[in-house]
């Protein structure tokens, strides 16, 4: 059974991108929304955790959301996928369950 996690806070806030990463299991997928998509920006305090879950763990960022706050595709982690408003409905379809971390 695969999941779809979605983390809308920053982890430069809220440990809640760290919690997540920590009750993932291979095969999950985890979705940046919000001003969660600050954990998906390289050179951060959150990027090596985020990189070796990425080992097991598909990372997609919300592409609305870091337009909003002006991250451009240079700044994010490498592997990290940008999906859209139909993206974010695709990945809740083929995932048979969503968790939220707030």
């Amino acid at each position: 059974m695969s999941m779809l996690h979605t983390v809308n806070k920053s982890p430069l806030d809220k440990n809640s991108l760290s919690s997540c990463i920590a009750h993932a299991k291979e095969g999950s997928a985890i979705l940046l929304i919000e001003d969660g998509v600050y954990g998906a920006m390289d050179k951060t305090s959150a990027s090596a955790e985020l990189k070796a879950a990425m080992k097991t763990i598909a990372v997609f960022a919300l592409k609305p959301d870091l337009d909003a706050r002006g991250i451009g595709d240079n700044r994010l982690i490498d592997g990290i996928k940008t999906v859209d408003y139909a993206g974010f409905v695709d990945l809740t379809e083929k995932h048979n369950t969503v968790q939220s971390w707030l």
